[in-house]
């Protein structure tokens, strides 16, 4: 059946900066390591050096690498005094500075000798090697990932502060699966996620279920178009303001973004591929400039086939990487297998009429 859509379309770059205008980062919040993963980073308090001291790297004896000179299997230096065994992690011993492995030392009763020489920190971890006194972490802007929980541990950081926007997403009755894809990707995000099921797919009941009193954005899932059973933009219409109504977007044209009190709103079509092309184009924005978020990563590669595009409509392409190229899977419609196997995805402007086979183009990864 063929879509109907809004009588005229607002251009991508237009409506999306109409959702952002005025839209300033969230304040930090302070979240246990383990609730923080994938929120964006506020930055870390300057920490004290670890290790906090010379540490053994490895099992083995602590000695002082210039009392060594010349010592080897055929010519042994004996000791006039038993070296101190470490295990990996203790803190070195005063004047020691290198740790020689369990066979480099041979100890027989009362006589021990070495059997091999070393180098000033073979085996050490030196004080301040893993994070230098002062140091500020450097993942501001990023998402919270492993590396950032390692650090927190090695500094004994029981709370991370991070931006975690609050969205709320509301499900109209028969977008059901659409509006768990949507919220499973934000909560991966890193977003703390509340979803709610309008009673109905009238005007009145979705209207009630539209609250901006505890969220940071409103993303309306189901009800964007123009069919008879559609009211997702009058109700928002009707309780905050609607910015624009039908995008200049393919997929995801019959999408809007409105304004819900000060909170700004988008609604998203119920078809799957729509209301995901809505995400990448208009909410992802939104979230980046909520969280302080640095510029996306982008991979750079040749196609592998040209792709075509309409002038006067931005077109979202969904792209896997093969042989170190970029090949499109979809331009337009997007069939669900091809959204499985999508690595990454590119936005073709609407005033270009796309790139020939073999053009390097920046792709951002659907899975970063």
């Amino acid at each position: 059946m063929t879509q109907r859509l809004p009588p005229s379309l607002t251009p991508l770059d237009t409506a999306l900066a109409a959702l952002l205008r005025g839209v300033d980062p969230v304040a930090p919040v302070a979240l246990p390591p383990a609730e923080a993963i994938g929120c964006v980073a506020a930055g870390m308090p300057q920490g004290t050096a670890y290790p906090p001291h010379d540490i053994a790297a490895a099992d083995g004896w602590a000695l002082r690498a210039s009392d060594l000179v010349g010592a080897s299997a055929y010519a042994p230096l004996p000791l006039a005094t038993a070296p101190v065994w470490v295990d990996a992690g203790d803190a070195m011993p005063g004047g020691c500075d290198c740790v020689l492995d369990a066979d480099a030392v041979e100890v027989s009763g009362p006589l021990v000798q070495v059997l091999a020489e070393a180098v000033p920190g073979q085996g050490v971890r030196r004080a301040g090697g893993d994070i230098a006194a002062g140091a500020t972490d450097r993942a501001e802007g990023h998402p919270v990932g492993a590396a950032a929980l390692l650090l927190a541990g090695a500094a004994a950081m029981d709370r991370l502060s991070v931006r975690r926007p609050r969205q709320r997403i509301v499900n109209v009755p028969g977008a059901t699966t659409t509006a768990q894809m949507i919220g499973g990707i934000a909560r991966a995000g890193g977003l703390d996620v509340q979803t709610f099921e309008a009673a109905a797919r009238d005007e009145a009941s979705i209207a009630a279920v539209l609250d901006a009193s505890a969220c940071d954005l409103l993303v309306i899932v189901g009800g964007s178009g123009l069919g008879r059973q559609d009211a997702a933009v009058t109700a928002l219409a009707r309780r905050g303001e609607v910015l624009a109504h039908g995008i200049a977007l393919q997929p995801g044209r019959t999408a809007a973004v409105g304004r819900l009190g000060k909170v700004p709103a988008v609604a998203l079509p119920g078809s799957p591929d729509h209301a995901l092309a809505g995400w990448l184009a208009l909410v992802l924005p939104l979230i980046d400039r909520l969280s302080a978020r640095r510029p996306r990563r982008q991979i750079s590669l040749p196609l592998a086939r040209k792709i075509a595009s309409s002038v006067g409509i931005a077109e979202i392409v969904l792209l896997a990487e093969e042989h170190r190229a970029w090949m499109p899977l979809a331009v337009g419609e997007w069939p669900f297998q091809a959204i499985a196997r999508a690595d990454a995805w590119l936005t073709i402007p609407a005033s270009h009429e796309g790139f020939a086979a073999g053009a390097p183009v920046d792709a951002y990864l659907m899975r970063e």
